[in-house]
């Protein structure tokens, strides 16, 4: 006859019953690999956010130079002779009202300007654009396609 271990105390377990919990979590490399492609594509995204930022910046400045220029129509119409500067848009006519409630800036902090120009209709309304001077190719225009 095979001879038997002897029983462990009372209270405790036989060592072959003892378990070791697994060990959770990530290695050094896993992590790593996760932090290269969390690089990877940050560094795909994040150019055409900026760019789309420009881009809305843009269409933001086209859609108040058109939206001034309308009201620049309507003040010709009404006054006969267009307004002395952008401001005078701001100030209520005879009736109560004004062609625009506040006069605003362009996306990038300057003031759109109310230019008198040869042809047809004689003025124009422009943003400096993006690079804040007058006469350069950003400048933005209601005369002038997108």
């Amino acid at each position: 006859m095979a001879r038997m271990a002897p029983a462990p105390p009372v209270g405790r377990a036989a060592p072959s019953a003892v378990r070791v919990p697994p060990a959770y979590g990530f290695t050094l490399v896993e992590v790593m690999v996760v932090i290269l492609i969390l690089g990877l594509l940050a560094a795909l995204v994040v150019p055409n956010v900026v760019e789309r930022g420009d881009q809305a910046r843009e269409q933001v400045a086209r859609t108040n130079v058109m939206t001034i220029a309308t009201a620049v129509k309507g003040y010709r119409a009404e006054a006969g002779r267009l307004p002395a500067n952008l401001a005078a848009l701001t100030e209520k006519d005879a009736a109560g009202r004004r062609p625009l409630e506040e006069l605003p800036q362009d996306p990038w902090g300057n003031d759109y300007r109310l230019l008198e120009c040869e042809g047809e209709p004689g003025w124009e309304v422009r943003s400096a654009g993006p690079d804040g001077h007058e006469g350069t190719d950003d400048d933005i225009s209601n005369r002038r396609a997108p």
